[in-house]
């Protein structure tokens, strides 16, 4: 048996100065690291070569994405040791140059470089997409919702399970099953917007139509759902269809800027608003707040990351951009509300429902290991390990409180100030 397992442990200990919390499986048949803790494979040199091209968060996620690197044990625990490495160092980690400072840690790179053999940039994995910038016209927004969506919806049944919504469920008790969940998050969507017989509702980013179809199923309103990506128009139409409800709910494939048949009693976006950017977010504010009859309710379902000292180094997460959510910036709630406020509408209510999309995350996982062999079949095993990874690293992130989700209920209060919200606000509960 060779030594690379416990090269590669003291080389990485050395560069970053803490000891290595996992156990380290080499190509060569050689383990180093606590016997108890979950194994880090790594599969081939290539890997090493990754992370030295690419050192940190990215250089993992190509080596993940391409099977060279694997887990050995359960997922989660090996990335809550390693998170604290890699993705929750913090604002006053070091960067690499700093780091290259100290001799030994030099030391440590060139012994990598020795063990990884011809130090060549391996090529990325065909699953990740780059492009320079964050712009949001209608032609990239497009096209990053086509690289995230038109995955395949048989896939994405795989992972949802029936009910085909790709959001946070709202969970009555932890031990409900997820259909059950997201029922009550939709029927909770529908409670706050105060839906009544005879209204309409547009549904922003309206995914495969669930919300439009449990809208106009239990709450007899008219609904028009937009979303850009084809595959789930033709998904959500032909669900529409064989339940009879064609004649209520209308799927477009339109960009919600471009949407002129206004005006709405209410407006639902779940799950869409981080796709938005932060350069756009007022413009996308005053779209909806204009789209909404006076005393109209929005309901804004959106995920939050925490603010920074200086929200000016903000950058987006390297691997979501790269394989997940091209495009996707997160920004505390606190600027949602005041984006929102400085669109018009008066905000009368924000709950906080965290720990709820951990618990569906983590359901998903589920799914998805269930279901495996045939995900990966359909979508390739590149693709399918992308979803197994940020998943997985999400449920941790709303666990530690890296990240949350807030639903916002805001109103385009008439000049009257009769905002047509009760008293007690929380009569949905």
């Amino acid at each position: 048996m060779g030594d690379a397992a416990l090269r590669l442990k003291r080389l990485v200990e050395q560069l970053l100065g803490t000891p290595l919390p996992v156990r380290i499986r080499a190509w060569d048949g050689s383990e180093a690291g606590p016997p108890e803790a979950p194994a880090l494979v790594v599969r081939n040199r290539r890997a090493v070569r990754r992370l030295l091209w690419k050192p940190g968060e990215l250089g993992l996620a190509r080596a993940w994405v391409a099977g060279d690197l694997d887990i050995e044990g359960d997922l989660y625990t090996l990335l809550g040791l390693v998170s604290g490495l890699v993705w929750e160092r913090g604002e006053d980690a070091r960067s690499l140059a700093e780091t290259l400072r100290d001799p030994e840690a030099r030391a440590a790179v060139r012994g990598l470089v020795k063990l990884a053999g011809l130090p060549l940039p391996p090529a990325p994995p065909p699953e990740e997409i780059r492009r320079p910038g964050h712009l949001h016209t209608r032609r990239t927004d497009k096209r990053a919702i086509s690289h995230h969506y038109d995955v395949g919806n048989d896939f994405y049944e795989i992972v949802l399970g029936p009910s085909m919504v790709y959001s946070c469920a709202y969970w009555p008790q932890p031990d409900a099953t997820l259909e059950d969940a997201q029922r009550d998050k939709l029927e909770l969507v529908c409670r706050k917007l105060a839906l009544t017989p005879g209204q309409r509702l547009l549904d922003v980013g309206c995914g495969w139509g669930s919300m439009a179809m449990h809208a106009a199923r239990e709450h007899c309103v008219s609904v028009v759902g937009v979303t850009l990506s084809q595959e789930q128009a033709a998904y959500a139409r032909k669900r529409i269809a064989d339940e009879g409800l064609a004649d209520r709910v209308e799927i477009r494939v339109q960009d919600y800027r471009d949407v002129t048949d206004g005006p709405y009693d209410a407006i639902s976006s779940i799950g869409m608003a981080e796709h938005v950017g932060a350069e756009k977010y007022l413009e996308y504010a005053r779209n909806l707040y204009r789209l909404l009859a006076p005393g109209g309710r929005l309901l804004n379902h959106q995920i939050a990351r925490r603010p920074q000292r200086d929200e000016e180094a903000y950058h987006v997460d390297e691997f979501i951009d790269a394989y997940v959510f091209p495009d996707g910036e997160l920004a505390p709630v606190g600027t949602t509300v005041t984006q929102l406020e400085r669109a018009g509408f008066e905000v009368r209510d924000v709950e906080s429902i965290r720990e709820h999309y951990a618990l569906t995350l983590r359901q998903w996982v589920a799914n998805l290991e269930a279901g495996w062999r045939r995900a990966a079949g359909l979508t390739g095993p590149g693709r399918a390990r992308v979803w197994r990874l940020y998943m997985a690293a999400s449920a941790l992130a709303f666990e530690r409180n890296r990240i949350g989700v807030n639903q916002v209920l805001a109103v385009r209060t008439p000049e009257s100030g009769a905002a047509g919200v009760p008293l007690r606000a929380r009569t949905w509960n």
